[in-house]
């Protein structure tokens, strides 16, 4: 354990650069509620979606890392801001005209459209819990309504109201001159029509925790700010939230960026130490635009999981938090062939190599063997050649390749085959465009060809691959990447492809010349 605490004192992997500095934190002394606090939030009006994977994921990730390197304990707290007011009906969900009747309502007092749970607060809540366990996140769950109704928030928000003016100060900095007219921290919940009202305050009374305010209607309500009568705006509610749980890091995107000042100011207003923060860059979609949950571009866990493993999910997480990255189907099969890649490479690094993996991360020290003998690259180029339509069908040309292999001792392969199937289907198949070759192109395929057709040495990729190479060094083309090139484009609809020994390896050696000799006849298009 001492020579992999070492190793992560110096590591350069984010998660422990991140969880170096939360140690810093208590450097002079432990913390005085005896264990470091992770946050992130979830704003539960709609369903959980890629970003709240992402911010678990990461999260839970240094996290890990912290406890690598530390002995206090650590817990992670997953809030759901489930008492803010239902501004809109999503579109996405039934009954919607039902659904109208409750808007502003806090969402926990909001008809379920799905007619499953108490609201529709409970049923996104539910759907998060159930989304967060089948990924294996360890983490605990706070409700806001729950915390505001129950008195656990009672303290703070009383101190809100004795540090009102100071507060306020930090808000109205932050507003343009119409908003500051009618602007309050406080939102009350209105006794009568239970919708959160956005209304100024008449009068705050610190002595007795209680605000004075006008209704829509104009009649004056005066009520506690304890007991859930009340709930804050959302951004002095990030800043109160932290010092009423004692949060010591919470990461968000960088669209929150600028309002880190005004969360921290709330926390220290309200004497607490602000905590840790990281703010990561945002997903863009395929047109390079920042991808949005209301819009909907962009690809969803389901999505992701139609095509690829959880793991090669979490690999695409890792990878650089802050920079912005291409979230869309297209990045898939590069994240699930690069981590395969990072673990075949795991058993032969030394500890300080192991502790920068992303494997390490992914899968807490704990790192499985990779089992893809078969990139999934390859996969997909093997499902477009044998027209295969289910996995079944590619393990006919697997085992030839890899005569040890089988589904059941090699489940991430046989998981990747039939996921490879799909992929095609959906993303390479009808994007293919096949081209005739020109006559010195047709003219190398045609001794490639023969040559393969009279080849009786060995199969194996470095083997096939030479004899491709030496064909078109033959043919005297300059750059042999024409010549591969021209192999992807008339033999498999694409300009770039895998290494050609190695697809000729796993698809056969007969098998290619008969596709040669298709695609010289011009019947693969």
């Amino acid at each position: 354990m001492s020579d992999l605490r070492d190793a992560a004192m110096s590591a350069k992997a984010w998660p422990f650069e991140e969880a170096r500095r939360i140690l810093k934190r208590y450097e002079k002394a432990p913390p005085e509620k005896g264990y470091v606090l992770f946050e992130t939030g979830y704003g539960p009006s709609g369903l959980p979606h890629i970003g709240t994977f992402g911010e678990v994921a990461r999260t839970t990730m240094i996290r890990r890392a912290f406890e690598v390197i530390s002995d206090i304990p650590t817990r992670l707290i997953c809030f759901s801001d489930d008492m803010d007011g239902m501004r809109k009906v999503p579109g996405n969900v039934p009954n919607q005209e039902r659904l109208r009747e409750d808007l502003q309502r806090p969402l926990t007092s909001v008809y379920d459209p799905f007619e499953t749970h108490e609201s529709f607060g409970h049923h996104n809540n539910a759907m998060l819990r159930r989304f967060l366990d089948t990924f294996g996140f360890e983490y605990e769950f706070i409700s806001a309504t729950e915390f505001y109704k129950s008195g656990q928030f009672d303290e703070i928000l009383l101190r809100c109201a004795e540090r009102y003016d100071d507060l306020m100060a930090i808000m109205l900095k932050s507003l343009r001159d119409e908003r500051r007219e009618t602007y309050s921290i406080f939102l009350p919940i209105h006794p009568e029509t239970g919708r959160v009202l956005y209304v100024p305050m008449k009068n705050v009374d610190a002595a007795k925790g209680e605000i004075t305010f006008d209704d829509e209607d104009g009649k004056e309500w005066t009520l506690p700010v304890t007991g859930g009568n009340v709930k804050l705006q959302w951004k002095p509610d990030f800043g109160a939230r932290w010092a009423a749980l004692g949060v010591d890091f919470e990461m968000y995107g960088k669209d929150h960026s600028t309002n880190t000042p005004i969360y921290d100011g709330i926390c220290r207003t309200l004497g607490v130490r602000a905590p840790e923060h990281f703010t990561y860059e945002l997903f863009l979609d395929d047109k390079g635009q920042k991808i949005s949950k209301s819009s909907g571009n962009g690809i969803s866990i389901d999505e992701w999981l139609t095509y690829a493993s959880t793991e090669s999910l979490s690999y695409f997480m890792f990878q650089k938090p802050k920079t912005a990255k291409r979230l869309f189907f297209d990045v898939i099969p590069k994240a699930v062939d690069e981590y395969h890649q990072q673990l075949r490479a795991y058993p032969g690094q030394d500890l300080k190599a192991q502790v920068n993996n992303p494997v390490y991360h992914i899968h807490n020290g704990d790192v499985p063997e990779s089992k893809m003998v078969v990139p999934f690259s390859m996969l997909l180029n093997l499902a477009s050649a044998a027209g295969a339509e289910d996995k079944a069908a590619m393990w006919g040309f697997i085992r030839r390749y890899a005569p040890d292999a089988s589904p059941e001792t090699h489940p991430d392969l046989d998981a990747a085959a039939g996921f490879a199937v799909k992929y095609y289907e959906d993303f390479v198949k009808p994007t293919k465009v096949f081209r005739a070759p020109d006559a010195k192109e047709r003219a190398a395929m045609e001794d490639l060809a023969a040559q393969l057709g009279a080849h009786d040495g060995a199969t194996d990729d470095e083997t096939l691959q030479s004899l491709v190479f030496a064909v078109g060094k033959a043919h005297e083309f300059e750059n042999l990447r024409d010549w591969f090139k021209a192999l992807y484009e008339v033999l498999l609809g694409q300009s770039q492809g895998p290494r050609f020994g190695g697809f000729i390896a796993l698809y056969g050696v007969d098998e290619t010349v008969a596709l040669i000799e298709r695609g010289l006849a011009g019947d693969l298009g």
